[in-house]
């Protein structure tokens, strides 16, 4: 039993770090049942499909509960951490006795007071990533469902559940369905009654397969009569050595990453057009700009004028820059170019990119390009970087692969993969001489850009990387 009234203990919800994702990951908390804690200090690193964000607390008080360890995967409106702001030193508050917590059945509500009193307008401060200390099974659920306040912004993202239906016992009678509330809307523009679903989750949680199934079985036709059925071969099942093998959990922004290129690839139809170029005066250029007091203290690289090159040739041709909108069938044209820049980081690919980048003026692109790829490489890169990207440059050649067929990002137009810069005999001025030889692959959204404006766009980039002078007369 607690001393403490309900009124003395605040509980901290998942907020939603991620716009509209239903669920992320504890990787690490900073605070121990019984620390002190102070208003918008940061009390634990999450990760989302997104990003990793530290979250501040918005209470003073002392740590009386963290409800889960680190690794848990918890929804979005769970309470995570619970804080007495009384100033007392009693023992944790027990809600819910451990048998009921466990038990899959869910609780009555409980009137939370703290909820009431809790600050508004209050936003988590996004810091950057960590790396998680330990990975844990999801531990089951408990006490009462998220109410439907909290749901309701859940429910605008819905998640794809995984599990293969199992002929489990439905539910108690008496009991409410347990369901998560993209499941719970599912069931409900399907016309099903959750109650007559059987569970196959874990702890006896419907799945969207489970409603699936329940009108798949109600839409059955019973047959007439038993026609003779030939019997289709059987699929061999992969085999596995799980003594020679380690298996790796796809989550966070590598599942993201995943689920967002395979939709990409079979959503928008790919084309990707190659050129190799002489790019020898871009790197003597690159030179002689290290040099300049302009950009002292900057990082210049050819990938800068790679960057410089695309933007020039976009304003060249701005019909590239676009997207498509699905819903009204209508080519978007967009008057700002959002940069994008693949990086590879330990937690996966993101593509981070520069705001109105076409705007920047050469020094400041270089300054924006050493902030994206130092943030990116220590794992800090805000959601809100990963946002509203237009078109993106992804840079292979620095793992000295020649060139590729990149994948588009999710709602841009265009991605251009520039391969390794190698020395190489090349016919200049009609000798063959040892030039400066690189291979670049334009990949777009064939809704888009056509073939002859793809390829404009991607001669352009050539011609101003063989000539820079032409960043003056172009620009």
């Amino acid at each position: 039993m607690t001393t403490m009234t309900d009124a003395s203990v605040r509980e901290f919800k998942m907020p939603d770090v991620g716009e509209g994702l239903t669920e992320a990951e504890i990787l690490k908390w900073y605070v121990q049942v019984g620390d002190t804690v102070t208003d918008g200090q940061v009390v634990c690193e999450v990760e989302t499909a997104k990003a990793a964000v530290e979250l501040p607390i918005p209470y003073d008080g002392v740590v009386r509960d963290l409800r889960f360890p680190e690794g848990t995967m918890v929804d979005v409106g769970t309470a995570i951490i619970a804080i007495d702001v009384s100033g007392g030193t009693g023992p944790a508050p027990a809600e819910v006795p451990a048998e009921a917590a466990e038990a899959p059945v869910a609780a009555a509500p409980v009137a939370d007071t703290a909820e009431e009193e809790k600050p508004q307008g209050r936003q988590p401060v996004l810091v950057g990533y960590g790396v998680a200390a330990s990975s844990t099974k999801r531990r089951p659920r408990k006490g009462p469902e998220v109410p439907v306040q909290q749901a309701s912004a859940a429910v605008q993202t819905e998640l794809n559940g995984h599990g293969a239906p199992s002929h489990g016992a439905p539910p108690a009678p008496e009991s409410r369905p347990l369901a998560k509330p993209p499941v719970r809307k599912l069931a409900k523009d399907l016309g099903v009654d959750l109650a007559t679903v059987i569970p196959s989750g874990p702890d006896g949680i419907i799945t969207r397969e489970d409603v699936h199934a329940a009108v798949t079985a109600t839409e059955a036709p019973v047959p007439v009569t038993q026609a003779p059925v030939t019997q289709a071969p059987a699929v061999p099942a992969a085999s596995y050595d799980a003594a020679r093998e380690t298996r790796i959990p796809v989550k966070g922004v590598r599942k993201a990453t995943a689920q967002a290129m395979v939709g990409s690839a079979f959503t928008a139809p790919h084309v990707t057009e190659f050129v190799t170029v002489d790019v020898t005066r871009t790197l003597k250029l690159v030179e002689q700009l290290k040099q300049d007091k302009d950009f002292a203290g900057l990082r210049v690289n050819p990938l800068l004028l790679i960057a410089k090159a695309l933007l020039v040739a976009i304003k060249r041709n701005p019909d590239v820059n676009a997207s498509w909108d699905e819903a009204n069938q209508e080519i978007v044209l967009k008057h700002y170019v959002n940069l994008g820049i693949a990086a590879a980081t330990p937690r996966g690919l993101i593509v981070p990119n520069i705001k109105d980048a076409d705007a920047k003026t050469l020094p400041q692109l270089a300054e924006a390009l050493g902030e994206l790829v130092g943030t990116a490489k220590e794992g800090r890169t805000s959601p809100a970087a990963m946002q509203g990207g237009t078109v993106t440059i992804t840079n292979v050649g620095v793992f000295g692969v020649d060139t590729g067929t990149p994948i588009l990002p999710p709602g841009e137009s265009a991605i251009l993969a520039v391969g390794a810069i190698k020395l190489q005999p090349w016919v200049h001025k009609g000798k063959v001489k040892p030039r400066q030889v690189t291979t670049l692959a334009l990949s777009f959204d064939h809704r888009l850009i056509d073939g002859e404006l793809g390829s404009k766009l991607l001669a352009d980039v050539a011609a101003i990387l063989e000539q820079p002078k032409k960043l003056i007369t172009w620009a």
